[in-house]
């Protein structure tokens, strides 16, 4: 992590002394007009073609060319060295006002100068209108700084020039261009997404063949399925991506599969809670959930959508405005699932509350189900991992034949006994304390229990 500080410093130290350059020479040919237009390509900026730091392996990746690289380090500029963007403050003092094509902005606690689209294209291009055109295009969609989630310009009011969006670096490029470390996001305002793991293994997880099928279809999806998407001419009827929903009671495992997949294929996985989403930020419902999707897009993340019913469920005649935006959140989340690239997988306690016309959107349904009698016995043998052990009266296929359970709530029943055991000072699950624990787990689903 040093030598990536190092080496990245040592390379924005030179950017930034050719940038720094630039800008008073920018200053000379536009105000002072001592200088030609031509005088400012003169000036190269430094040849980073032996360095291994991150900037210059960027750079080279993407065979940046002048304009670029100016643009990159601008966007950088407000949090790598500030003061060298001091000096755009300088008012005209004809109008006695700030100099419009400067461009900027000022932030709500950043005492600093922060560059938009003007304040890049102005640098680059001075009073050039035809070079000002052609260098738009560098903030367009297709270009490798949208299509990569390097730097954007962001959203302006629609009665506002689209240059004056304020010039930003994404937190992924920031972090991997200074201090070398790959970005994780987690939940905050602006990302209703949580980075789940797990430390458990495949050999915990107990569900039947028909689900051990549906996941052995995922993964090879995620082996082959880019593949074939880009590689053969079938993947033009194809959508990009690959949808899957996950139905069945709590406690069946679904989550579990999920943070399974992720670790067993080295990918991050991302819960987005859509009750929470719904109830907590309605009104900036698209808002949030594309800020997730737009930071997935290319990565090796899968998507997980908990609680899917609570946008997908069964649709109702609509009769008021609140009625036509949970529509209309509904259609946005769909078109943002079915448009990317990556895995997403949907969960639902209850399949029959989810709409019928969404399930063909789907590549796969799986079905999770409470386990059956052999299930449960193998769990009710496994879960104690031979550092417990169940004392003589305790009669397992009695449990496994009498009680219903989920595995999460045979884990919760074991937690319960266990601690019970440790305040004794042993190591023996007591019968009348699985019979305690089964009976509050029974109520607190809302169940009882026959004594």
């Amino acid at each position: 992590m040093e030598k990536d500080i190092q080496s990245n410093s040592e390379c924005l130290d030179l950017e930034l002394a050719w940038f720094q350059e630039l800008l008073m020479l920018r200053g000379k040919i536009t105000f002072e007009q001592s200088l030609d237009e031509s005088k400012f390509q003169e000036i190269g900026p430094p040849d980073f073609g032996k360095s291994s730091s991150n900037y210059a392996k960027l750079v080279r990746q993407f065979s940046m060319g002048f304009e670029e690289r100016l643009i990159l380090i601008l966007a950088l500029i407000p949090h790598i060295k500030p003061h060298l963007l001091d000096i755009l403050y300088v008012k005209n003092q004809t109008y006695d006002s700030p100099f419009t094509e400067f461009g900027g902005v000022k932030g709500e606690k950043h005492k600093g100068f922060l560059p938009t689209g003007e304040t890049a294209i102005f640098l680059l291009a001075g009073s050039n209108l035809g070079k000002r055109f052609t260098l738009q295009k560098i903030f367009d969609s297709k270009h490798f700084f949208a299509q990569e989630k390097i730097l954007y310009l962001e959203s302006t009011s629609p009665n506002e020039p689209f240059l004056s969006g304020q010039l930003k670096i994404s937190k992924e490029y920031l972090s991997f261009l200074t201090t070398g470390e790959i970005f994780k996001p987690d939940f905050d305002l602006g990302f209703p997404a949580k980075r789940i793991t797990t430390s458990q293994e495949w050999s915990d997880l107990v569900i039947n063949d028909e689900v051990l099928q549906g996941i052995s279809e995922i993964k090879n999806w995620l082996i082959h399925g880019k593949r074939l998407k880009d590689d053969f001419q079938f993947g033009r009827r194809i959508k990009p991506g690959f949808r899957a929903l996950f139905t069945g009671p709590s406690g069946t495992g679904k989550t579990l599969t999920v943070t399974l997949l992720g670790k067993s294929c080295q990918m991050d996985v991302y819960r987005v809670d859509l009750s929470m989403v719904v109830s907590k930020y309605i009104g900036e419902t698209e808002k949030n959930l594309s800020r997730v999707f737009d930071l997935a897009e290319n990565k090796k993340w899968i998507l997980f959508f908990d609680e899917a019913d609570a946008l997908f469920g069964k649709r109702s005649q609509t009769s008021d405005s609140h009625d036509r935006y949970a529509n209309q959140e509904v259609s946005y989340l769909l078109q943002k699932i079915e448009d990317f690239n990556g895995l997403v997988i949907l969960c639902s306690n209850y399949k029959n509350n989810i709409d019928e016309a969404f399930f063909r959107r789907f590549q796969l349904v799986i079905d999770f189900n409470l386990p059956d009698y052999n299930q449960r016995m193998k769990i009710w043998n496994s879960a104690l991992m031979d550092e417990f052990e169940y004392e003589q009266e305790v009669d397992i296929k009695e449990l496994a034949e009498k009680h219903e359970l989920s595995a999460a709530t045979i884990v919760n029943v074991l937690y319960f006994c266990i601690l019970r055991a440790l305040e004794r000072e042993e190591n023996l699950i007591r019968n009348q304390d699985l019979m305690h624990a089964i009976r509050l787990e029974r109520v607190k689903e809302g169940k009882s229990i026959m004594r």
